[in-house]
């Protein structure tokens, strides 16, 4: 369907819509790409406005509109995943995709005497309401077209897209092509794969054993790396995405010392760049390492650079932050990053359970806090004309639009040269406005310190005015995450109906107070049962069900030891390790 523009638009022109017809095509069928399956279990899932995305296309001046429908029309024989339907039985995730070699797809056109306000910000507009609606996999054409025209000759094509079939990059690329027909260029023979041939090459064996690979990777972090980065009595709010404004940086300071640093350094650009990143969200987080999830990194590969797919799958970076000096983790970032994309091509319905497994098994709920899409080494012409604007801002930082932010801090890096651009989305629940400001501010500070010398870690808040989380006496390290007694504590006596329970902080291998000097502490949850016949399995099990909504700083306890009644002073845990034990016990299906 196609979706008109939003309603408190006034149009002095009814919509009409037309009806386009291609052929040339050719027909196929085969299984779904790893990123497809990614993207279709968000899309059977999320609320279609987050999950689908949009781009506005310009029109030049006197563009004819049947050049405009002719160019559409030719991008869809070109383009497999165009003609691309994800046919499946009523209740089930499809597992297929079939490819047309003909069919039609409609445009609406939406003529204006004059374009409201500001011609571009209203097109932005439209394009964003068409992604209302879920989309028909099994039948609906994967592009809903709204072509903006005053007094009928075309302005702007506004869309909205299915993430099935595209993402953000293939959107950049069919709106290069776009223009390139209405310039009457000829389009260069296609290189990359299709969908279609690529699942052929992820199911080879080469492309399954990439995909275990990949998955005994991402064990390793959501076993050992922490849950959450911004773990911190003000952190996630339960069950809810937040909404937040996009922040801009566009600042030729920070191009210039990216350059320098790099030049400094001896690494490329993005290294120092995602070093920074890293130094900064982990500083701020009051983290030793970094967890951000990184988008882009299957574009790189040449077999997928333009396709005009969906390759929607993270590159998972575990950085380890704790170095004297910000050389010595440059060093560090560059191998880590290597590691991370090798490891971004995976089967995320296998991903997803095995993080469910996990999860269940460490008593802890694995968040997709942070995620930095670098796309600056893309050609620039893919990037818009918005991100080569303001090529002389020396520094400066706008508002923009709000929309849902399923993360927590959320970056796109556009340009390193000859400014660095930056747009920032930050959770409102961690990020005040002016933290917000401070945190892009300080990522140019701490790249000027890293241009004229080696930055020693531990000055980074002087350095960047970036301060900690802080985090009251209650709050510990507990199996590589921050995690707050308190909470652990009413979420587990909340998960109990109310049982009375105690959480105290231990060192011992067994959960005695008095253990080995210097052991990482970790928890011991006391549950006064009465008579109810609860055991260790039972309350991990009755926990576990909650994290994932219980907040910021929730963490299953290492032992859960039951006893009969609470003590009479039951704040205080050597009452609790007084009492009989009934039964005690780990309740994680594996010891992590």
């Amino acid at each position: 369907m196609n979706s008109p523009a939003p309603e408190d638009t006034v149009h002095p022109i009814p919509p009409r819509t037309l009806t386009i017809a291609y052929t040339g095509g050719q027909e196929r069928r085969g299984p779904i790409t790893m990123g497809q399956a990614n993207m279709i279990r968000c899309i059977l899932r999320d609320d279609p406005t987050h999950i689908n995305i949009h781009d506005v296309w310009p029109v030049p001046e006197g563009t004819a509109l049947e050049a405009v429908t002719d160019a559409l029309r030719a991008l869809a024989v070109r383009h497999e995943g165009l003609r691309t339907t994800f046919p499946h039985p009523p209740g089930a995730a499809p597992v297929e995709q079939a490819v047309a070699a003909d069919g039609t797809f409609t445009v609406t056109v939406l003529d204006h005497t004059e374009l409201p306000g500001d011609p571009a910000e209203y097109a932005e507009s439209v394009a964003r309401a068409a992604r209302a609606g879920r989309y028909a996999l099994d039948r609906e054409f994967p592009l809903r077209i709204t072509l903006l025209t005053v007094a009928g000759a075309p302005v702007h094509a506004a869309l909205a897209c299915s993430h099935a079939v595209a993402d953000g990059s293939a959107l950049a690329i069919l709106r290069e092509e776009f223009g390139e027909l209405l310039a009457g260029k000829e389009l260069p023979e296609l290189v990359s794969l299709p969908p279609v041939d690529l699942a052929a090459v992820e199911a080879s064996p080469a492309g399954l054993r990439k995909s275990e690979a990949s998955l005994r990777y991402w064990e390793r972090i959501i076993r050992t790396g922490p849950q959450e980065m911004f773990a911190e009595p003000r952190g996630r709010r339960p069950g809810t995405d937040e909404e937040a404004r996009q922040l801009t940086l566009r600042s030729r300071r920070g191009g210039r010392a990216l350059a320098e640093a790099a030049r400094r350094t001896g690494h490329p650009e993005a290294t120092v760049l995602m070093a920074a990143w890293c130094a900064l969200v982990a500083h701020r987080a009051g983290q030793d390492s970094c967890v951000t999830a990184v988008p882009t990194a299957n574009r790189f590969h040449p077999q997928v650079a333009r396709s005009v797919t969906t390759t929607s799958q993270d590159a998972l970076l575990h950085l380890d932050t704790g170095v004297p000096a910000f050389d010595a983790l440059v060093a560090r970032t560059w191998g880590a990053v290597l590691n991370a994309y090798r490891h971004s091509q995976f089967d995320s319905v296998r991903l997803w359970e095995m993080i469910g497994q996990v999860t269940a098994q460490r008593g802890s709920h694995f968040g997709r806090d942070v995620v930095l899409n670098d796309v600056s080494a893309l050609p620039a012409p893919l990037l818009g004309t918005d991100t080569q604007d303001h090529d002389a801002t020396e520094h400066e930082l706008t508002w923009g639009p709000p929309q849902a932010l399923p993360t927590r801090l959320l970056a796109f890096t556009y340009r390193t040269t000859p400014q660095l651009h930056i747009s920032l989305w930050a959770a409102p629940s961690l990020f005040a406005p002016e933290e917000a400001e401070g945190f892009l501010s300080g990522l140019v500070l701490l790249l000027e310190a890293a241009a004229a010398g080696d930055l020693p870690m531990d000055a980074l808040a002087e350095v960047t005015g970036v301060r900690p989380a802080e985090r009251g006496p209650g709050w510990l390290r507990v199996d590589g995450c921050w995690v707050s007694r308190e909470a652990v504590r009413e979420t587990l006596g909340r998960a109990l109906g109310g049982l009375p329970v105690h959480v105290a902080e231990e060192h011992g291998t067994h959960g005695t107070a008095d253990g080995t000097a210097g052991a990482e502490p970790h928890l011991t949850a006391y549950i006064a049962r009465g008579d109810t016949p609860l055991t260790p399995a039972d309350a991990h099990r009755e926990l576990t069900a909650l994290i994932p909504g219980a907040g910021s700083g929730v963490l299953a306890p290492r032992r859960y030891v039951l006893v009969t009644d609470p003590p009479a002073d039951p704040d205080r845990s050597d009452a609790w390790r007084r009492l009989k034990t009934i039964e005690e016990g780990a309740g994680r299906g594996r010891q992590v």
